[in-house]
Formats: C-alpha cells, structure tokens, sequence
C-alpha cells in the first residue's frame, strides 16, 4: 500500500524535504515562503503571455511550490554554486512521496503506447505520459502522483491496472509535445493517403497496377513529421538517421555514440511522403528513385547553423534516407581536445608545421577523420595563407577554406580538379581521399611543387599507409620525397561520468585478453553502471585515439619496392611509435574508457605497453 500524504504538494511539505535531503538550508527555505506568493503570480502571468503570442490552445497546469522554486534558481546546499535543476527536486521528493523516480528515456518509449492510450488533451491537462504496457499493466509517469482521480480514469478506460511513478515536469511536457505532434502529424498524413495503392518502391511487386498520385511534399502534416525528426535527433545527441523502408512499414533508427537505435515505426502509407519532403529540403530530384542522390540542408539550432548531409539509396522496399548531423562543435574543435596524448599532439603538430609535403590521416569511416582534418586546417588557416579543399561531399561549409565539391558527372573528379587547384595559387590543400593512382599522382606532384597537403587514406594503421601508396602505384623515391607524416586514428566510447564507478581487475587477466598495462597486481579500473543519462549503456560520449608517424629519414631509407611492412613496423616502435591500442590502454587506465572498448576498437594485440 503506497503511503499517502494529507498535502505532499504543500509549500510546508517540500520545502522540508528538501531542507532534510540537504539541498537547501533553513534560510532558503524561509525565503520561498515570504516571496512564494510573488513568484507564483509572476510566473501565472507569464504562462498567460506564452499562449497568448504562441496562439495554442490553453491547458491549465497549475503553478505548483516546484515551479516556483525553480523559477528563484535557489543555489544548492553546501557550496551554493549551482542551481538546483528539476531532476533533483523530484528525485528528493519521490521517496518520501512513496513513488520510485522515473527519468525517462526517450528512446525506450514505444510511439504507439504513449499516443493510444490516453489522448493527448488527457495527457496535457494532468501532466501523466504513459511509457510502458506489459500484460494489461500500464506504466504511466506523472509529476503529481496524487491526482488518484485522472489515474482511475485511465485505470476504467483501458481495462489497466495503472502503476504510477515521478517525473520532472519539464520532461513529460517535452515528451508529450514531440510523440504526440509527431504521432499526429503521422496519422493525419496516413488518413490523407489512406487510398489502398501498389509500394511502387517494393522491388518484389511484380505488376503495377494502376498510377497513384503521392502525397505531396509541402503537406503541413509532413512538414511537422520531418521537423520533429529532426529536433528529436538534435535532442538525442544523434549523428545519422536512417529512415528505412520495410515490407509493412517504416522504420528509424538513430545512431547515438556510434550505436543504432529504434526510435520510431511508422506507416508505409507515409515514407515516400516523408521521402519527399527531405529530397525538397536537400535540393534532390523528386521524381528520381533508381538512382542514389547525395544533398544537404542547412538549418538551424539554439543560434548555431547546423548542416545535414542527405544521402538516399534505393533498396528492395524503396528508398532509404540516411542524414547525418554535421554539427561544427564537433567538425571544428582545438587539437588538444581531440584525445591526443601529449606526446603524440606534439608530434602531430611539429608535422602539420611542415611548409610542403603529404599528411595523411587514415581509419575507417566514422573514425573521426574528417573532424581531426577540418580541426587541422582551422588552426593552420590565418588571413595570409590560402586553403583550398576538394571534398566529395563537402562535410562543413567554413568560410575560411575555399571548398570544392566533387561531381563526376561534369567530370569534377578527386583526380581531374587537382590540375587546376594549382593554378588557384593555394598554400594548403585538403584531398578528401586518395582513392586511385591518379589521384595520388597528383597529390604528390602538389607536394613536390611546394604545397602542403592533406588526404585520408583507408587503412587499418600509419604504417600501413605507406605500403598502401606503394600499392597505388607510387615509386617508393616519390614517397620518400612528398610523405611528411601519417595519424591513424579509431574512436572511443567515454564511461558515462554520471554512473562512473571504480573496481579491479588483475592485471594478468587484462593480459591474457591482449591488455598488457604493464603493471602487476591489480589494476584500478572504471565502468559505467548504466543510467538514464546513458540510456543503461555506461557510455557517453566518444573521444579519438591516435597513432602518430613522422616520416623521418630512417623510414624513407626503409621504404623500397619490396618494403617488409614488419620491418617498417618495428623500426616506427623503435623511434617512439606509441600505436593506437597503447594509447586506449593509456584512456582506459585513466578512466576514461573500458577494458571492453579497448578489445572493441583495437586489435594490435602485440605494440602493448611494456
């Protein structure tokens, strides 16, 4: 039997929860009551003012004693430096109120529990979202688990048995606005096409059978389907959506720190609507879908322009979209914050202060490649050098790089636009990748001619690099005169500081895996436990490691036709080559990363520290 209070909403009540949970002090709490009064109108007012120049519809949710402490931004007990958030307030006061705490997780919520349930005017008007249903059990979190009347409502209406648990005010709200407008949106797209039609996309649909006019693209309904898309991957900390065509449906996924999630299951009726509307926003041909397109949109987010690389593919149920948020806090960021060790950003950097010659970074795609070039240029970019770049697409629109997008169908390729970047008079060149002989060629010719250049190549070390340009095509002498030095990098998942928590493993154990840390005994670790921070994964955040080689003279004179890549490698180590695998052993012995993320993103299980 949950314990029940004879008024857990009273200003008497929170306020000495609070001051017993240590949050606030005594003469906090006497100043909310003396200006609670104050406060509460003011706030009342403003509520009014929002609907007013918003033009929604009025929902009363009442000013509560939480609204009004938050809106005092009372500093929290004992260093009085920060403000105490939502979360806290009702986190301290969950228990006491009888209810476990409930921070919601997004991406855990199925579309179709929270928007079927309990309609949205229901929701708005007693702040209940429901999040899980599990055999005639129904989850339903609310910030006022006392209002016994709208939960029995719920409890008649579906036949449940309603298990009621806290949440901040602020998070149902937001949550309730985006599943139910993006629900909405969906549904009224889906009844406008609601005419039983052939998937024309569907490569097994043998017959057409007749010619169906599509929803159009510039539809309102559509038009806020897409929009809250977007915000919510914004919100999410997403890098790409993928928005996947189905036999029966639609399906996106979002990838959060390099992992895919589900987030939404959505009508077939609607995805070449939704389709559509992204090809009108990213400048791509409507009417083309055998073909794959490549476009981007530009938008906005809190006063930060954020760009959207739009590609599209066709597969066997029709046309997959995948955007990826090129977000340039990311894509431009200072050296020292990419997760260089000191040793290696030293290297680094005495190699990019070259006047001429070939730089190379190589990884696999989504090693961060791109955000470890665009940060090189910005530091190297000043008024009196020209940076010229040659990007197929171009990632991040920089106004201080001159940036050219590849277009093989105006013969604008990697390899034909180099002969006539040089007549551009550059000082830098970026190469977006060394894809084939000529291109190389010319990228060599560049460096011979004075230039610095940049390029990516895609291989599994530094050290590979080189055997991979020999494998090009290109005489070892030309290597020897135009390399200056190569950064392989690979990028790690962060432990979630949130949930950090400290243990041991021995060190022999870690060896055995191919972890040698080079200590005996126990080594003190750091794992994340899983929270509603992380989504339960322990992980937040990535950080890059890399693996740094000057092409010194003794590498040049090792560099034949029939160079041996163990020897290259071996005599790297011996000038001080500290591999990729050493440095995420260096990340995950500081703490900022797991044993697991070592074993997952490196597998040089011989260059460990010794």
């Amino acid at each position: 039997m949950t314990k029940r209070f004879s008024d857990p909403l009273s200003a008497q009540f929170v306020l000495k929860v609070l001051h017993q949970k240590g949050l606030i002090s005594a003469e906090q709490a006497e100043s909310v009551m003396r200006n609670k009064s104050s406060a509460k109108e003011r706030l009342e007012k403003a509520k009014v003012e929002e609907y007013r120049s918003s033009g929604r519809i009025k929902i009363e949710t009442p000013v509560t004693i939480i609204d009004i402490i938050l809106s005092l931004g009372l500093k929290k007990c004992p260093d009085q430096k920060e403000a105490i958030t939502e979360e806290e307030l009702y986190l301290a006061l969950a228990g006491p109120w009888g209810f476990p705490y409930k921070k919601i997780d997004p991406l855990s919520l199925d579309l179709h529990v929270v928007t079927s349930t309990i309609p949205r005017s229901f929701a708005m008007k007693h702040l209940m979202l429901p999040i899980d249903l599990k055999e005639k059990r129904l989850t339903v979190a609310t910030s006022n688990p006392f209002n016994t009347e709208a939960i029995d409502d719920i409890a008649r209406a579906g036949q449940l048995q309603v298990d009621v648990v806290v949440s901040a005010k602020n998070d149902i709200l937001k949550l309730i606005d985006e599943f139910f407008g993006f629900k909405r949106s969906i549904l009224k797209a889906e009844n406008q096409f609601s005419t039983p039609s052939v998937d024309l996309g569907n490569l097994e649909q043998l017959v057409r059978l007749k010619a169906v006019d599509e929803l159009p693209s510039d539809d309102q309904h559509i038009v806020n389907a897409v929009n809250h898309l977007l915000s919510y991957a914004f919100d999410q900390r997403a890098s790409d959506i993928h928005i996947e065509p189905k036999r029966e449906k639609c399906v996106i996924r979002m990838r959060i720190d390099g992992v895919l999630h589900t987030v939404y299951d959505i009508p077939k009726k609607v995805h070449n609507a939704i389709v559509s509307r992204i090809k009108a926003m990213s400048r791509l041909d409507m009417a083309e879908k055998r073909r794959p397109q490549d476009g981007r949109i530009k938008t906005g987010r809190d006063g930060v322009e954020v760009d959207i690389r739009v590609s599209t593919i066709p597969v066997v149920f029709g046309e997959k979209v995948v955007m990826r948020l090129l977000d340039p806090d990311i894509l431009f960021k200072d050296l020292k914050e990419l997760g260089f060790s000191p040793f290696d950003l030293e290297r680094y950097r005495r190699i990019i202060q070259n006047p001429h010659g070939i730089i190379l970074v190589c990884g696999p795609t989504g090693s961060g490649k791109s955000t470890t070039l665009y940060s090189s240029l910005r530091e190297l970019a000043t008024p009196d050098i020209n940076i010229t770049t040659v990007e197929d697409p171009v990632e991040m629109i920089y106004e201080g790089f001159n940036q050219i997008a590849v277009q093989p169908a105006i013969d604008v390729t990697f390899s034909s636009i180099l002969r006539n970047i040089l007549r551009q008079d550059p000082d830098i060149i970026m190469i977006g990748e060394m894809r084939d002989l000529d291109t190389a060629r010319n990228a060599v010719q560049a460096a011979l001619t004075g230039h610095l250049v940049f390029s990516t190549l895609h291989t599994n070390d530094s050290v590979s690099s080189i055997i991979r340009l020999l494998d090009l095509g290109i005489p070892s002498f030309l290597i020897q005169s135009s390399l200056v030095g190569v950064a392989s990098q690979r990028l790690l998942r962060k432990v979630c500081v949130h949930c950090a928590e400290k243990f041991e493993m021995d060190a022999d154990q870690l060896k055995a895996c191919g972890i040698n840390t080079g200590k005996q005994g126990t080594v003190q670790l750091v794992r994340g436990r899983g929270c509603m921070k992380c989504r339960g994964t322990g992980f937040f955040g990535r950080t890059a490691i890399f693996e740094v080689l000057p092409y010194t003279d003794s590498l040049k004179a090792l560099t034949t036709p029939t160079t041996d890549i163990d020897g290259l490698s071996l005599h790297a180590e011996r000038e001080g080559l500290v591999s990729l695998r050493q440095n995420a052993i260096l990340k995950m012995v500081s703490g900022e990363t797991t044993y697991e993320e070592v074993l997952r993103v490196t597998w040089d299980n011989q260059n460990d520290l010794s």
